[in-house]
C-alpha cells in the first residue's frame, strides 16, 4: 500500500485555507496544519474532518518532513515555520497555485471576481448547480447554509471558485485569481478595497484587466453591465462579453418587487422572457448577483426551470443578512459588511426585507481598509437607511498609524450633524447596554463585522430575551 501523500499547510484557519484543506482531505492525502488560536466555523469544519492543527507555529510541526507545505498569504517572513521549510528548502507552495494545479487543470473553472458579493455568489451558483444534479466542485470563501461545507471535489465538468484580487504568497505579491484559469469569468462591481496593499482605483482597475486578459477565447465573461468600471476592466476581452443588470445588458431583472420577504423578479435573455425568480435573498445587490449566476448556470446548460428552482430553494450564506434570532420581538442579523458600499447594500436590503420598526446599525470597524480613514468620509453615506446607528472601536487600532486611522468618534459626529441617530461606543458591554434601553417590539439590529466581535450577536439575544421576560412578569 502506498503511502499517503502529506500535506502541511502554514496558516490553515484562513476560510480560504481551510478550504483547501478539506479539497485536499477528499483527495486522501494526510492534512496537517498550524495557526493561532481557532474560531468556529472554521474551527469546527477540521475537527469535523479530524485533521491534525496545531495552535502556534514552530518548526518541530514539520518533523518529519511533510511532502508539500502550503503557506497561506497571511504568513509572513519570521514565521518559524516559513523560517524553516526556507532554510531546509522544502517544497511549498501558495494556496492558488496549488488549487489551480490539483483541482482546476482539467475542470470548467468558472471564477466569481468582484469587491462585492463573491461569496454570495459563488455559493448561489454552485447550489443552483448542485441541485440540478451537476455535481460541480466549489471552494468558497465561506459557510453556505446549502451545501456541506465551504468546498467540494465534485464529478462534474464545473468548478466554481471565488477569485480575489488579494495577493498570494509573501513569495508571490500577484492576486490570487490570477492562478484560477477561468474558463468562465464574473465580474460584478470593481471599486477600491484592501488599502493595505493597493494604492487606489487605478491599481485595482488594472489587476482586473489582467484578470481579463487571461481569459481563452472559448471563454466566457458575464459582467455587472450597470458599472462603468466594470465593463471599462472588461472591454479588452478576447472572448464573448455577457453583460448582466437592471437597467442594461444581455440578462435583465425587471418588476422587481417583495413577497412575504421574499424576492421576486422577472428575468430576460435579450429582451425575451427567460424565467421568474422568487428566492430569499433580498436586495438589488443580490437580484444582480442571481442574474451573474443565471447567466452562468444557462452557459452549463441548465434550463430556466432548474435554475429558477435553485434560486427558490437557496437559503444563503452564514453572515450574509443571517437572523441569528429574534428575542422580545427583536430581530438580531449578522452580516460580514466589509466596505461602505457593502454596508449600504446591507442596510438598503433589511430595510427592504423588515420595512415595519427601526433599523439598528452596529459596525466594527475591523477589515484593513475599514480600519483605515481612506473610507472616512465614504462611511458617512452609507447609513442612509438606518434609523439608529453604533460605531465600535476600531479593531486592532494600535495596529495602524494614526495619521491612518479610522476616526469614529468624528464619523459619529458627522453623522450625527447629518441629522443621524448615532453613537460611538468602543467595547461590547456598552453597546448591549444602550441597545438593550433602546430596542422595543418589531426593531431590528444589523450588526456588521467580519470577525467575532466579542459574540455580541449572542449576548445582544440574551439579554432582549431576559428584558422580554422581566417584562412579562410585571418587573
Amino acid at each position: 500500500m502506498s503511502k499517503r501523500e502529506h500535506v502541511h499547510l502554514i496558516g490553515i484557519g484562513g476560510t480560504g485555507m481551510a478550504g483547501l484543506a478539506g479539497l485536499l482531505h477528499q483527495s486522501g492525502c494526510r492534512v496537517t496544519g498550524s495557526d493561532g488560536p481557532l474560531y468556529p466555523p472554521t474551527s469546527t469544519l477540521l475537527e469535523d474532518w479530524k485533521l491534525e492543527v496545531y495552535e502556534g507555529y514552530d518548526a518541530a510541526h514539520l518533523d518529519p518532513a511533510p511532502d508539500l507545505v502550503v503557506v497561506g498569504n497571511a504568513v509572513r517572513r519570521g514565521n518559524p515555520e516559513a523560517e524553516a521549510v526556507l532554510d531546509r528548502r522544502q517544497p511549498h507552495t501558495s494556496m492558488p497555485r496549488l488549487i489551480s494545479e490539483r483541482f482546476l487543470a482539467d475542470r470548467h473553472s468558472i471564477v466569481v471576481s468582484g469587491t462585492h458579493g463573491k461569496t454570495t455568489t459563488a455559493s448561489m451558483l454552485a447550489w443552483v448547480l448542485q441541485s440540478a444534479g451537476r455535481d460541480p466542485g466549489f471552494l468558497i470563501g465561506g459557510m453556505p447554509l446549502d451545501l456541506e461545507g465551504p468546498c467540494r471535489l465534485g464529478s462534474g465538468p464545473a468548478f466554481v471558485i471565488e477569485g480575489d484580487e488579494y495577493d498570494t504568497a509573501f513569495f508571490d505579491k500577484g492576486p490570487k485569481f490570477m492562478h484560477y484559469r477561468p474558463d468562465t469569468l464574473l465580474v460584478g462591481t470593481v471599486e477600491f478595497d484592501h488599502a493595505d496593499i493597493f494604492r487606489d482605483l487605478e491599481q485595482i482597475k488594472t489587476t482586473f484587466k489582467r484578470l481579463t486578459n487571461i481569459v481563452p477565447g472559448r471563454g466566457r465573461i458575464l459582467r455587472h453591465e450597470d458599472r462603468e468600471i466594470t465593463r471599462e476592466v472588461t472591454d479588452a476581452a478576447f472572448c464573448p462579453i455577457e453583460g448582466y443588470g437592471l437597467e442594461r445588458g444581455h440578462w435583465r431583472a425587471v418588476d422587481l418587487e417583495m413577497r412575504d420577504e421574499r424576492q421576486a423578479f422577472r428575468v430576460l435573455r435579450g429582451g425575451e422572457p427567460f424565467c421568474e425568480i422568487e428566492m430569499d435573498s433580498a436586495g438589488q445587490h443580490n437580484v444582480q448577483n442571481a442574474l451573474a449566476v443565471i447567466g452562468a448556470a444557462s452557459e452549463q446548460g441548465l434550463t430556466p426551470v432548474e435554475i429558477a428552482r435553485g434560486l427558490a430553494t437557496f437559503r444563503g450564506v452564514a453572515r450574509r443578512l443571517q437572523l441569528r434570532g429574534e428575542q422580545g420581538g427583536v430581530r438580531v442579523i449578522d452580516d460580514f459588511a466589509h466596505h461602505p458600499t457593502a454596508v449600504e447594500l446591507t442596510l438598503g436590503a433589511a430595510r427592504k426585507r423588515y420595512p415595519e420598526g427601526r433599523l439598528w446599525a452596529v459596525l466594527e470597524p475591523r477589515s484593513w481598509s475599514m480600519r483605515r480613514n481612506v473610507f472616512q468620509e465614504r462611511l458617512r453615506n452609507a447609513f442612509g437607511a438606518a434609523d439608529q446607528v453604533v460605531i465600535a472601536a476600531v479593531h486592532g487600532s494600535d495596529q495602524i498609524p494614526a495619521d491612518e486611522r479610522l476616526d469614529p468618534e468624528a464619523l459619529v459626529a458627522a453623522l450625527s450633524g447629518d441629522g443621524k441617530d448615532a453613537a460611538f461606543l468602543a467595547g461590547v458591554d456598552a453597546i448591549v447596554d444602550h441597545l438593550s434601553a433602546g430596542v422595543r417590539p418589531g426593531d431590528t439590529v444589523v450588526v456588521m463585522s467580519n470577525g467575532g466581535f466579542g459574540g455580541i450577536h449572542e449576548r445582544l439575544l440574551e439579554s432582549f430575551a431576559a428584558q422580554s421576560a422581566q417584562a412579562g412578569n410585571g418587573a
